[in-house]
């Protein structure tokens, strides 16, 4: 280094604990914001749901630092579902795919339908769409308005759980 490099009024980059964290949240939609700046640019999108964790203190991304993320509902959606077989797959809206576990789906508040995705890591809220599509693949009972979905010589009830 040269004495200007290392002398006094040389800038230094703060460290990371110094750092003022971005309020990174993730809204009903799976849509991402910063603050209240909606994340459209498709290679930052990828980056954040790939780095998305989470951990008995909520959403996170790790850097150097641990930046949480607000999650409204869940962090990804499910654009389509269809039926491979005797299994289930789905299409996420961020453009990524992932096998459903049957004995992953519920019924939440509202009758929305959720699943795991991305092997168990994370729940996924079912889009419109999707919850028609589901629906399709089931057979209803009219008296008690519960679904049963039968793959693989199984039956899932589609039930509301917590």
């Amino acid at each position: 280094m040269t004495a200007k490099e290392d002398g006094p009024d040389v800038e230094r980059a703060p460290a990371p604990e110094q750092w003022t964290l971005p309020r990174l949240r993730v809204d009903v939609n799976g849509d991402w914001f910063d603050d209240d700046v909606e994340i459209t640019h498709a290679g930052i999108l990828a980056n954040l749901r790939s780095l998305l964790r989470r951990d008995a203190q909520g959403y996170f991304i790790q850097t150097r630092v641990r930046i949480p993320v607000e999650v409204e509902d869940v962090p990804f959606v499910v654009a389509r579902i269809e039926r491979r077989g005797e299994a289930l797959h789905a299409f996420l809206s961020d453009g990524t795919e992932s096998d459903v576990d049957p004995t992953t789906l519920r019924v939440g508040p509202d009758d929305v339908p959720y699943c795991a995705v991305r092997n168990g890591a994370f729940e996924a809220r079912l889009s419109r769409a999707a919850a028609f599509q589901l629906l399709a693949y089931a057979d209803d009972d009219e008296g008690t308005g519960r679904g049963t979905l039968r793959l693989g010589g199984r039956e899932y009830p589609l039930r509301r759980r917590a």
